[in-house]
């Protein structure tokens, strides 16, 4: 890799030069980063354990939860490393070691939201089909190919991005190893690798939007024709939690990459922020707090603990 010879080390420039602001955001992010963890290792545990969620729903939201635990481990604990002992210096390969994940556990991200949401068709449109169909060799098949196609979208920008020279600056105007940051202080031509990741970035985005919105265009057909109000409501409570996960995802996805630049890179690096803390922290409540069963799972596992503690 060319640039090697130019630099080897990179500086993050953080979110805020202000002292009090660096605790208040260090506190802040310790808290939601283990939030954000323990609540997604909940689920996982319980989708392993609780025999009431071993279903093709329950096992997409454990891949969820896994690909949430490392997408937040990737980002947060550098940073707050960083906010703790003053040291914001990062080397070339392990900028590029972040880059690589951050991006292809978001890719991956977007293409299980959309397996998912294969999965709520099947169940509310062919539910007499739905076991045959969804069963456990699919469902592996359909998380591996998640995996698959994630790291197929990011390898032809990357492979290209490594290969830029960095000789201008080693400042990057950012809390992490953020691409548009990095392309900012490249003195090769960019243009190509630009056009490329938003090719890919744009492809991902609306290949899936599309796809999810095909699959809930099919789901509400089927559940308005459903005779009764009770059946309606409990086929909606199924789909209501995927589809507030999936609004957010998109929506902040879409607000940082298709946004004009003009509009600020402080905004951007609010906004990442929070999809790298808060985001993976609202999944699991947002999953538990509307699903019945898996709080009755919880409920459960709590009353088994504290029975084995007593004896």
């Amino acid at each position: 890799m060319k640039n090697h010879s130019a630099i080897t080390t990179f500086i993050l420039l953080g979110l805020t030069d202000d002292p009090q602001l660096q605790i208040l955001i260090l506190v802040f992010l310790f808290f939601t980063y283990i939030l954000a963890v323990v609540g997604n290792l909940i689920i996982i545990i319980l989708t392993l354990v609780d025999y009431h969620l071993k279903t093709p729903m329950y096992f997409f939201l454990r891949n969820f939860s896994i690909l949430e635990i490392i997408f937040t481990t990737v980002c947060v604990p550098r940073f707050l490393y960083s906010m703790t002992t003053g040291d914001n210096s990062v080397t070339y390969n392990a900028c590029i070691i972040q880059l690589f994940f951050v991006i292809l556990i978001g890719a991956t991200e977007f293409f299980l939201l959309t397996a998912m949401s294969y999965d709520r068709y099947v169940a509310i449109c062919k539910p007499l089909h739905y076991t045959t169909i969804m069963n456990e060799r699919v469902c592996i098949i359909l998380v591996l190919c998640c995996w698959l196609i994630g790291l197929l979208v990011i390898l032809p920008p990357l492979s290209l991005g490594v290969q830029l020279d960095f000789c201008n600056s080693n400042l990057i105007d950012h809390f992490g190893c953020d691409a548009s940051s990095l392309l900012k202080i490249v003195c090769s031509d960019t243009q190509f690798v630009e056009q490329l990741v938003l090719i890919m970035a744009v492809l991902t985005l609306i290949f899936t939007l599309v796809c999810v919105i095909v699959s809930y265009t099919y789901i509400i057909k089927t559940i308005l024709r459903l005779p009764s109000a009770h059946q309606r409501k409990k086929a909606f409570s199924t789909c209501s939690s995927h589809m507030i996960v999936v609004s957010i995802t998109y929506g902040s996805c879409i607000f940082i990459y298709i946004k004009p630049a003009k509009e600020g890179v402080a905004i951007n690096k609010v906004v990442s922020l929070l999809n790298t803390s808060v985001i993976p922290l609202m999944n699991p409540f947002i999953y538990t707090l509307r699903n019945k069963q898996v709080k009755q799972a919880f409920m459960d596992s709590v009353k088994k603990m504290v029975f084995l503690s007593k004896n």
